[in-house]
């Protein structure tokens, strides 16, 4: 989930670098803060959808029932609190779909958390639905504890039920809208997370404008789809699926939705790729671990405390341990985890260590890096095309609301400047 602005250029799924410029020569300390996706559920969902990466991981624990147990959550919550040097601490609650543990089981969370608190430490929730399954009990309970919620929707009714399907088939978009109805009855946070593929990558005006207008939306995040073609679900292979979005196709996407959030809709609506861009542009790291020039810290925990190295790598060559059996703490700063965040930038090709836009993508995700370079490099970002033109494309207005910010005044004075601005981009 995500929630900012510009007033905070900050995300609650931030992903710190902590390992960054480590080489593994050295003693390696823990890292301050980490973060962990927890499925409670594992890949359990009462929705099929068309393009979920994660349904398959089901195959990994052939006898499992799928249910957290109270242990394990114990387990997780004390380890989690105790590993964190920050004052803030997030649990993140994802699938499968995170509502089929029930009620009582995010109660029993809660209760465990405020038995763990350290004095004057904050505690956060977020929790990732498809929202089928939302009633009032589910969203009273939202709003009583502060959870924010992120969810899943990809645009107007056509574009959403291209993919997003029940296990029989039927489309989903009514359950979802009646869901998101129940949040803003109770008046529960929430975020929109929408994948971007090859039903609605042509639609960026429709998709942004019905998230804006009917939903209602503040913050938004755009999740490229990148579907690996194999059995397995893992990431693997170099062919991706006729689902999947191209580079050039994501790039055109963003910047056409960026250039009508830039005339009309700095510091009311809040779309993450945008915020994080601010954020590098004004001289922070970035805040999303993608962009980071390493990662590491953002890991997945299965139903039985099994530790992976992303939610993207939840897959046998990645498993780190279990935090039954060994701490949390140890997992994250070993030296096989280590390794895996400081490969984002070892590993990147010739061609991206030269290109201008670097200092803002630098390669972006690792698992989309399945492409060659024109050098002939391996590790190419799927969405390089896209994310060089995107970048590239909103350099100017990120330059003027970085001066902005640097002044200590509001980015969405850029909005002022109105013909003008835009007829000097128009030129470029």
């Amino acid at each position: 989930m995500y929630t900012n602005g510009f007033d905070a250029l900050r995300s609650k799924q931030t992903c710190p670098n902590d390992f960054k410029n480590t080489p593994l020569t050295m003693k390696i300390s823990p890292p301050s803060s980490f973060h962990v996706m927890t499925k409670p559920r594992g890949a359990i969902c009462n929705l099929d959808c068309k393009y979920c990466y994660f349904l398959k991981k089901e195959s990994l624990y052939p006898d499992s029932d799928f249910k957290m147990s109270e242990a394990t959550l114990d387990a997780h919550t004390q380890q989690y609190i105790e590993a964190q040097g920050v004052p803030e601490v997030t649990f993140a609650w994802q699938g499968g779909e995170p509502t089929l543990m029930g009620l009582d089981f995010f109660k029993q969370a809660i209760a465990l958390q405020k038995k763990y608190r350290r004095p004057s430490m904050q505690i956060h929730n977020a929790l990732q639905t498809n929202g089928t399954t939302l009633d009032g009990d589910w969203c009273k309970f939202f709003k009583q504890h502060n959870f924010l919620i992120g969810l899943s929707l990809d645009g107007p009714q056509h574009l959403h039920d291209a993919y997003r399907v029940d296990k029989g088939g039927q489309p989903s978009f009514d359950k979802v809208m009646a869901g998101l109805g129940l949040l803003k009855i109770h008046q529960v946070e929430f975020n929109i997370l929408t994948t971007v593929h090859e039903a609605n990558a042509d639609q960026p005006l429709d998709v942004y404008r019905f998230m804006r207008d009917e939903v209602g939306t503040q913050f938004i995040q755009f999740i490229p789809i990148v579907e690996r073609k194999n059995q397995s679900g893992h990431q693997e292979g170099y062919q991706v699926t006729k689902r999947s979005l191209t580079g050039k196709k994501y790039g055109q996407f963003l910047i056409t939705i960026f250039d009508e959030w830039v005339r009309r809709d700095v510091g009311r609506v809040f779309v993450q790729i945008f915020d994080v861009a601010l954020g590098v542009w004004s001289g922070q790291p970035a805040s999303l671990c993608i962009f980071g020039e390493t990662c590491g810290t953002a890991l997945a925990m299965e139903h039985n405390g099994d530790l992976y190295s992303c939610d993207h790598y939840v897959e046998p060559r990645h498993f780190l341990g279990n935090i039954r059996e060994q701490n949390m703490l140890e997992i994250v700063a070993g030296p096989q985890q280590v390794r895996f965040g400081l490969d984002k930038r070892d590993t990147l090709p010739r061609y991206c260590q030269e290109c201008n836009v670097r200092f803002v993508c630098n390669g972006g995700c690792p698992k989309n890096r399945i492409r060659r370079s024109p050098h002939g490099e391996e590790g190419l970002n799927y969405l390089c095309e896209g994310y060089k033109s995107f970048f590239s494309h909103i350099d100017e207005p990120m330059k003027i609301m970085a001066r902005l910010l640097h002044m200590k005044r509001p980015p969405a004075e850029i909005m002022l400047m109105g013909g003008k601005f835009n007829s000097k981009r128009s030129r470029s």
